[in-house]
């Protein structure tokens, strides 16, 4: 079981992934990042990279390790992306069950203290990271350049819920 504060997370960026910033993690002495890949990194059906977030992924490997973790079940597609970023992966991770976190922070070789999960979703991304001790980072989703109105029912969804149980998703560190 968990409990409503599972679902706060420690950090609350505006905008996108592309947002997180090598100060940022020194500032909470994170050195690792496990990286949830629909809607975080990439639009839902892409199954390529935009070069800004090429870009990012070379900024940010210079100070933190970085690992996939994505419960997609598509290996073509997340393979692909990991391809384009050179990273590695792990697909069908089952968040917000913690096994598949707990299993690239140890490959990284890290504390779980130092390492962050980034994602866009409350109950997977945020639950998994806060249930394993993680510092959490939630980010808005990144959005289709040619979809002509953004959508994510799901997550809104999932934010309006838990403000309705009285967790304050805007009050911790926002940036």
């Amino acid at each position: 079981m968990f409990s409503l504060d599972d679902l706060q997370p420690d950090l609350i960026l505006d905008g996108s992934i592309l947002n997180l910033t090598p100060e940022l993690l020194k500032k909470y002495q994170l050195r690792g990042l496990i990286l949830d890949v629909d809607e975080t990194l990439v639009p839902m059906r892409s199954k390529e990279v935009s070069a800004e977030l090429a870009q990012w992924v070379e900024q940010i490997r210079q100070v933190a390790d970085l690992w996939l973790v994505s419960n997609n079940l598509s290996e073509s597609r997340i393979s692909s992306i990991a391809r384009g970023l050179d990273l590695p992966f792990i697909l069908g991770a089952r968040k917000p069950s913690r096994r598949k976190l707990r299993q690239a922070a140890a490959a990284m070789n890290l504390e779980i203290e130092h390492v962050a999960m980034v994602g866009d979703r409350l109950f997977t991304d945020v639950l998994a990271g806060n249930r394993l001790g993680m510092f959490t980072i939630l980010v808005e989703p990144m959005v289709d350049p040619n979809a002509t109105v953004a959508s994510h029912p799901i997550r809104d969804f999932e934010v309006w819920l838990t403000q309705s149980l009285g967790v304050s998703i805007h009050d911790k560190q926002h940036n």
